[in-house]
C-alpha cells in the first residue's frame, strides 16, 4: 500500500511540472503572434513587365480630402495574443527581436529600407503604410466602409506595412511617388512595385503625375 501511494505521489508531482513548464513556455517565449492570411502579393511575379503592371491602373484626378479622418481607417487592430498589427510588423521586419509579456518589442535591430538607417529602438520606428491612408482616400478610398479601410490599415501581406525610421516616414507623408521618393535611389524599383501592386489589389487609381513618376522609377527595375 506505501510502495501504491508513493508511486501515485510521483505521478501528480510530475504532472504539476510538466503544467509549470507549459505555464513558462507559453507565457515569457519570444511571442510571434498569429500569421494573417495574406491581401496583397508581393511587387512583382517572374516574367511580368513592370509597365505592363503599371498600366493596369486607372488614371483619374485625385479626388478630395472632405471627410477624410485617420479615424475612418481604425488602426492598429489586435491580433491576438496581446499584439496588435504594429507590434507584428515589428516582430517579422526585425532581427533578433525579443518581446515582453505584452508583445511589445523589448529589443531587435531594424534596417529601414527608405534611408539605410539600422535602428535598434523601436521607438524610433515608425510603422508606414506604403500607399499612405490619406492618398487611399483621394484615390477611391472614401467610397469604402470602415470595415475595409480597417482591412486596408493593417494589411499584414508584406508590401503595405513597412517598417521605417519615423524620420523618413514623416518627411513622406501622404505625398505620392511624383512628391516624394525614398532618399535610397536603390530602393526606387521595390518602392515602385509596391506602390502599384497595394493599389492594384485595392483598385485605386493614380494621377497622372503619380503615373509618371511610377513609370520613371521602374526604369531602375532590373531588365
Amino acid at each position: 500500500m506505501s510502495r501504491k501511494r508513493s508511486t501515485t505521489w510521483v505521478s501528480v508531482v510530475v504532472f504539476l511540472l510538466l503544467i509549470v513548464i507549459g505555464y513558462y513556455l507559453t507565457r515569457y517565449q519570444d511571442r510571434t503572434g498569429p500569421t494573417p492570411a495574406p491581401t496583397t502579393q508581393g511587387p512583382q511575379e517572374p516574367g511580368q513587365d513592370p509597365a505592363a503592371q503599371l498600366a493596369v491602373l486607372t488614371v483619374a484626378p485625385e479626388g478630395k480630402m472632405a471627410g477624410y479622418s485617420r479615424d475612418r481607417f481604425p488602426h492598429w487592430s489586435s491580433q491576438g495574443n496581446s499584439c496588435d498589427t504594429r507590434e507584428i510588423v515589428l516582430q517579422r521586419q526585425g532581427a533578433d527581436v525579443r518581446s515582453d509579456d505584452e508583445c511589445r518589442a523589448t529589443s531587435g535591430r531594424w534596417v529601414s529600407v527608405y534611408d539605410g538607417e539600422t535602428i535598434t529602438d523601436a521607438g524610433k520606428l515608425d510603422i508606414d503604410h506604403t500607399v499612405p491612408l490619406a492618398e487611399a482616400w483621394r484615390s477611391g478610398a472614401d467610397k469604402w466602409t470602415d470595415e475595409q479601410r480597417q482591412k486596408f490599415a493593417n494589411d499584414l501581406g508584406g508590401i503595405q506595412l513597412v517598417a521605417v525610421s519615423a524620420t523618413s516616414n514623416r518627411a513622406k507623408g501622404d505625398q505620392d511617388p511624383a512628391k516624394w521618393k525614398p532618399p535610397v535611389q536603390g530602393y526606387w524599383c521595390t518602392y515602385a512595385l509596391n506602390w502599384i501592386a497595394v493599389k492594384t489589389a485595392y483598385k485605386l487609381t493614380v494621377d497622372q503625375a503619380e503615373h509618371d513618376a511610377l513609370a520613371s522609377m521602374i526604369t531602375q527595375c532590373p531588365k
